[in-house]
């Protein structure tokens, strides 16, 4: 078994938003399958683990447009590897829901179902989530294809606290979902699709209809006052963002999670 106090992971998550005339904003939430090792049952949004093959990325120039490596880090405030924080979450939208964010060859974020590029695509997907192909190389097979870095807006940054065998250090990003694409779980880790307000998920959570994790609701609480998606994108690219290191504590109350601000999260020990 891993030490608690092992080094967190770095992963990417990303809060796919629409518009929704009349309602406000809704955010893509994924379910977890319910015999999954994290997060089982769970619903959340597209996310994981960055891979080896998001930070060879920076050497494939030819593969995204945007921010290259040295603006990404910037962005997130490291010295370097940032952009791979970005192609994973843009990978994760893909392989869990079947959205890619990137530009075609008009410069736009597309790619509408039924064309003969999304069908390309669709098969590719189902190959890349069998573990026969790399989403890079599927890349490199749409030469009119490239990584929409930009179109990421990095929005929070969470680490998992110290006492979980599994601990991850996540950036999130906010991004509008592309119109013309159909968000669609994979079947296999993801069971699950919804598009839904983010103070539906709240209340649908509060009453136990739904599984949601703790970084997930803070999420949606975020988020959940927006009426507009410019708005939200607005909000998080204006943000100073903050490192969050939750804390648990139990005590008379029971157990509880703790963030910074919150009373007692000082006193608590990290």
């Amino acid at each position: 078994m891993s030490s608690p106090d092992m080094t967190p992971r770095p992963a990417s998550t990303v809060l796919l938003l629409r518009d929704q005339p009349a309602m406000g904003i809704e955010v893509l939430m994924l379910r977890k399958n319910p015999r999954s090792e994290f997060a089982s049952g769970a619903y959340v949004f597209p996310g994981g683990a960055v891979e080896e093959c998001d930070a060879a990325l920076a050497t494939m120039p030819h593969l995204y447009s945007g921010l290259d490596d040295p603006a990404a880090s910037e962005v997130l405030g490291i010295e370097s590897g940032g952009l791979s924080y970005f192609a994973a979450a843009i990978r994760e939208a893909f392989e869990e829901a079947g959205i890619l964010i990137a530009y075609d060859a008009k410069g736009q974020v597309e790619l509408p179902v039924g064309t003969e590029i999304a069908l390309r695509l669709d098969a590719a997907r189902t190959s890349l989530n069998a573990g026969e192909a790399d989403f890079y190389s599927i890349l490199e097979s749409e030469e009119s294809l490239q990584i929409a870095v930009e179109e990421l807006i990095y929005m929070s940054h969470w680490i998992t606290p110290v006492g979980p065998p599994r601990r991850y250090d996540t950036r999130f990003f906010a991004a509008r979902a592309p119109e013309n694409q159909v968000a669609l779980h994979e079947g296999g880790e993801t069971v699950d699709t919804i598009w839904i307000s983010p103070s539906e998920a709240i209340e649908a959570a509060s009453r136990n209809e739904i599984e949601i994790m703790f970084p997930t609701l803070r999420h949606l609480e975020m988020i959940r006052d927006f009426k507009a998606v410019d708005e939200a994108l607005a909000w998080a690219r204006a943000r100073v963002v903050p490192e969050v290191l939750p804390r648990v504590v139990s005590d008379s109350g029971g157990i509880r999670v703790l963030i910074p601000g919150d009373e007692g999260y000082e006193e608590a020990s990290g």
